[in-house]
């Protein structure tokens, strides 16, 4: 079982729907979690829409700060966007995710995004899961 933690700056797009993606593709076989590096306040309202498009949930969700516990637990740390702020940890597996920030974008933009996500998701996991 592997622990994936997916960053970004906000905590309440890219990573957020990465998470939730996640769970639902990995079904218990891995775990995931998400951080930012300068949380919002509350998740993107378009992120939300087009999650709940897919039956996922994440109204009730908060971003949060990342943190070297939340690193330290993770095997595989995937980032999107946060740059020089995002921890290196030796030993520690890197992905960087090149995605664009979902906020005010249009909804077809963030669904788009939210497809990217859930290709890349499905390829790690599967990934995950031959190791």
């Amino acid at each position: 079982m592997a622990n994936v933690l997916f960053v970004c700056l906000h905590n309440a797009g890219r990573s957020q729907m990465s998470q939730a993606l996640f769970e639902l593709t990995a079904t218990g076989r891995h775990t995931a979690s998400s951080a930012g590096t300068t949380p919002a306040e509350h998740i993107h309202p378009e992120v939300v829409e087009v999650m709940g498009e897919l039956g996922i949930d994440l109204s009730e969700r908060q971003p949060q700060l990342l943190t070297s516990e939340l690193a330290e637990q993770a095997d595989v740390l995937v980032t999107m966007g946060c740059g020089d702020a995002c921890p290196y940890i030796p030993g520690k597996r890197y992905l960087d995710w090149d995605l664009p920030d979902p906020k005010d974008r249009p909804l077809a933009e963030v669904r788009a995004t939210r497809d990217e996500i859930a290709q890349r998701v499905r390829a790690l996991v599967d990934e995950l899961d031959a190791a």
